[in-house]
């Protein structure tokens, strides 16, 4: 096999790896490879923002994995989306930029994680940023990470946040200055009407860099670990066997379920159930793989009357001409819709001691992704538990890299998750109900108004129109030595190895109170300021 040399090895392009290659190859002197399994973002759809309907779900941009059934969805598999692109799932996802609120960081700094609490992790936020809203002390601007107001507005919208208001939950203007309880529409990933994703705002400025090479179609077979050093790794293109050989550090950014994937291949994880299928163990961690996290929303579907929704705009073909036409001259409209508009952060019960659910408001429904549009005027207000006490797994079960991981999220698995599931449930109930939705009679489709209001019925009715919101975290978590979980330190270096990091959503010990992409591409520009500073 051939063998080549680099200081530094990413593994995964997506928004980490892209910010990863950014910082690390801004040394000349230093020589960086960042190998993806995908290919370019050469498609139209990854730069229209309403192209996530065309990507996701589609082998040529999403890893097509599934999960295993799910007890608490009544025995229900989901589809679960990852980007195989550069860029990653920035450049299909939601496009939301939220960070979270503070006491999520706050909290791993009690865990014993230096320097990750609010006060440590905003400067980092501030300087990832190119924000709308220019230069405050909660935001940035001339960073690499684009973030502007929606280009859409509907009447519909702005009912239900008024209805939010009526509810006692207050409107705001911005989610991320640490304390995201309110109603207010989402900032976006996106540069006048285009989607931004961490390939244009990263990688794509610096690939002229004569020390970094991406390389991609290269599916990595795993690492190379002798007497705890991590040296290099194995990968496949174009039908040959590679070797990349690392001199300082290989980091890992595959995300929450390709980490994992890669990290057990290697043999890496938990030892006697590495050997059940065919593994050697090199390094027993057994925290791999574990601790998997992920926000359910249960998505409640109401008929509305006298509004528009984008249902019948979208079965309307004159209409789709004109949303065609506006997206092509002025860049507005609904073709540049992220999937949600309107956000909600507000308590499931009144014993919470901050907000606990959030809700994405749509004016659209459909049965389920993939599905047209109804043909009745709909919205959809998702409502999910922000911080579940669920833990789930991801486990290989071959040594094969083309075989697909089992994902097992163990959703609603806790008395509660259920609780907060029905509870959502009730708060939605009493948000269509509010007397500024009253022009639009909003009439309840699903779950139904024959579900009743006990905590049994609703939590039924949770696991039967409950689905993910794409934001698995967790299966590499970081965590103090003495954590028998834990696998990775507070500088993301890989516990009991020497020359590997993870740097990605898996190393989250607990899931943020958000979308998820933001604070991993937070998580991506302190590991590189970690490895900087060492080296």
């Amino acid at each position: 096999m051939d063998v080549e040399e680099f200081d530094y090895i990413i593994l995964g392009a997506g928004t980490a790896g892209c910010i990863l290659a950014n910082r690390l190859s801004a040394d000349q002197g230093k020589r960086v490879l960042l190998l993806e399994a995908g290919g370019m973002d050469d498609w139209i759809w990854y730069h229209i923002p309403v192209g996530y309907l065309y990507a996701i779900g589609n082998p040529r941009s999403d890893w097509m994995f599934e999960t295993a059934a799910e007890p608490g969805l009544n025995g229900r598999s989901l589809a679960y989306p990852r980007g195989k692109v550069i860029g990653g799932s920035s450049a299909i996802n939601a496009m939301i930029s939220m960070r979270g609120q503070s006491e999520d960081y706050d909290h791993w700094r009690q865990l014993g994680l230096r320097s990750w609490s609010w006060k440590d992790v905003l400067p980092v936020f501030r300087r990832l940023e190119d924000h709308f809203l220019g230069e405050s002390e909660t935001h940035g601007v001339g960073g690499g990470w684009r973030i502007e107001a929606p280009r859409v507005s509907w009447p519909i919208l702005d009912a239900v946040r008024s209805a939010a208001e009526q509810m006692g939950i207050p409107k705001t203007e911005d989610f991320n200055t640490g304390d995201n309880e309110g109603s207010g529409y989402f900032h976006v990933n996106q540069k006048r009407g285009r989607r931004w994703s961490a390939a244009r705002g990263f990688l794509k400025p610096v690939l002229t860099r004569r020390n970094l090479e991406l390389r991609i179609g290269c599916l990595v077979e795993k690492l190379v670990v002798s007497q705890g050093r991590v040296s290099g790794v194995t990968y496949q293109r174009d039908g040959r066997r590679l070797v990349g050989k690392a001199t300082r550090e290989i980091i890992i950014c595959a995300g929450a379920i390709g980490s994992v994937q890669i990290l057990q291949r290697s043999g890496i994880g938990d030892g006697s159930a590495l050997r059940l299928i065919g593994v050697e163990p090199t390094h027993d961690l057994p925290g791999v793989g574990h601790n998997l996290q992920d926000h359910l929303q249960q998505r409640a579907i109401y008929k509305i009357q006298n509004t528009r929704t984008l249902n019948e705009t979208y079965h309307n073909l004159l209409k789709r001409g004109w949303m065609a036409t506006d997206y092509l001259f002025r860049r507005r409209g609904p073709l540049t819709m992220a999937p949600s508009q309107l956000g909600i952060f507000t308590r499931s019960d009144r014993f919470q001691e901050r907000a606990n659910i959030q809700f994405h408001i749509q004016p659209l429904s459909l049965d389920r992704f993939g599905d047209p549009l109804h043909r009745f005027p709909a919205i959809t207000a998702s409502a999910c538990n922000l911080r579940p006490t669920s833990r789930g797994q991801v486990r290989i079960t071959s040594a094969d890299p083309t075989e697909k991981p089992v994902i097992a999220p163990n959703y609603l698995s806790t008395e509660e998750d259920r609780r907060v599931a029905a509870n959502a449930i009730r708060v939605t109930r009493a948000l269509m109900s509010q007397r500024a939705l009253q022009p639009y009679r909003p009439e309840e489709y699903l779950p139904g108004a024959a579900v009743g209001d006990d905590d049994e019925s609703l939590a039924i009715a949770a696991g039967t129109i409950g689905t993910t919101i794409f934001h698995p975290v967790g299966t590499a978590k970081m965590g103090l030595k003495s954590d028998p979980k834990a696998v990775v330190d507070d500088q993301l270096r890989v516990i009991g190895l020497t020359g590997l990091r993870i740097a990605d959503a898996s190393v989250m010990p607990t899931i943020t109170s958000g979308n998820t992409n933001t604070p991993t591409a937070m998580i991506a520009l302190k590991a590189a300021d970690f490895i900087l500073a060492e080296s």
